[in-house]
């Protein structure tokens, strides 16, 4: 019996950005060393795709929704549902879901600051303590509070408001918070919960012993992305194949879920630097065992980013491209196609998302093509086609 051919989506998260002056005018992609993507793309497809349509956050929800093959205009509600589906929370159609990120907040004089988004990365064993908490303590008035990874939470609003204006934290970072507060319809509600968590978390036993141990505090709550449940076809019915996910981010698995994908956990997946890199890329060649397509996605690059630390962004990159990049080609058996692409850029420079095109990899072990590409980078690709519509990536990679 003939083996399936096999498809491999590999999403190394913000990984793309612009020439820094630090790197004498070269991108992190350009500088990291990366053999195994640069010797696919020798012997691939190079090009550039939009993921982020005209008028769409730049957020990684609209983008990976894209690269899904999903266009976000026909199926983009907002990024709280998608994590809702991911940690099994079952929405309403009235019911409005929100991220809901603990941060630290500074006083600096008068204004009051975005010091860190993630609370120093605080880690889910003590941020589940707070999020219970918060529920126990806020979780009325149609409120209700669900823990997640690390920083990274739920809020549900039953029977809530979506109109509302709200700002990722990671776009703000060691900016005022004033003008970035929520606003319109809806506004009251949550400031009024913001500052009642703030008084909550102010002394909590969790900020207290973080404090002790000199790190940051999660002292408030920050509620962004919201959205109401959204539908959309099955990836099955869509492309005829079956897929699964492996993410340790919220959203990237709720996709997954909504797409009908099955979501793979991997021990040491931590949506941050020190995530198992190798791990994942070993659970998705058993995943490929009985699957037709494995979306594989790594979030280190787009923290770095964040972080606007370029040494760990590049040290990232190396990783994703050694341990899971090469894990992958060295263990698979058979034909298979691979498609690497990040989501959207992360600029160090800006250290938020941006919505501009990323370059993408198309490569197929039935027939390799001369190829003009030296390496897989921003300039390389920029060399190839050029895709206007980011879902229509995947109609090319796994149509081609």
């Amino acid at each position: 019996m003939q083996r399936r051919l096999k498809y491999i989506v590999l999403v190394p998260d913000g990984a793309a950005d612009r020439p820094l002056k630090t790197l004498e005018g070269k991108t992190p992609l350009e500088v990291a060393h990366t053999p195994h993507l640069d010797s696919l793309a020798q012997r691939g497809e190079l090009g550039r795709v939009r993921t982020i349509p005209p008028g769409f956050p730049p957020g990684s929800d609209v983008a990976n929704l894209s690269v899904f093959g999903y266009d976000p205009r026909l199926y983009y509600t907002g990024r709280g549902p998608l994590e809702a589906a991911s940690i099994g929370v079952e929405l309403d159609p009235e019911d409005v879901a929100f991220r809901c990120n603990l941060v630290t907040l500074q006083v600096l004089g008068t204004e009051v600051i975005m010091e860190d988004y993630s609370a120093g990365h605080i880690p889910t064993e003590e941020s589940a303590g707070i999020i219970r908490d918060l529920d126990r303590e806020l979780g009325r008035d149609g409120f209700r509070f669900f823990s997640g990874v690390s920083y990274r939470h739920l809020l549900v609003w039953k029977g809530g408001r979506d109109g509302v204006r709200t700002t990722p934290p990671h776009d703000i970072v060691e900016q005022p918070i004033s003008s970035y507060l929520p606003q319109g319809e809806g506004a009251f509600e949550l400031l009024r919960l913001i500052t009642s968590s703030q008084i909550l978390l102010k002394d909590h036993p969790v900020n207290l012993r973080r404090a002790e141990e000199g790190k940051r505090p999660a002292n408030s709550i920050w509620p962004w992305g919201q959205g109401r449940r959204p539908s959309m076809p099955p990836f099955r019915e869509k492309y005829g194949l079956s897929g699964k996910v492996i993410a340790a981010v919220d959203l990237i698995k709720g996709i997954g879920v909504y797409a009908g994908m099955e979501v793979v956990k991997v021990p040491g997946a931590t949506g941050w630097l020190d995530t198992d890199y190798r791990g994942k890329a070993e659970a998705g060649l058993k995943a490929l065992e009985d699957t037709d397509l494995l979306y594989l996605h790594v979030e280190a690059p787009d923290e770095a980013s964040h972080m606007g630390d370029v040494e760990e962004k590049i040290r990232a990159i190396e990783r994703f491209d050694q341990e899971v990049v090469g894990t992958i080609l060295e263990g698979l058996t058979g034909d298979f196609r691979i498609m690497v692409l990040p989501d959207h850029p992360t600029p160090i420079s800006v250290r938020t998302h941006v919505d501009e095109p990323v370059p993408f990899l198309l490569y197929d072990s039935r027939r390799e093509i001369p190829s003009p590409f030296d390496g897989f980078s921003e300039k390389e690709a920029s060399k190839g086609i050029f895709i206007e519509e980011g879902h229509l990536l995947m109609d090319r990679f796994i149509g081609g």
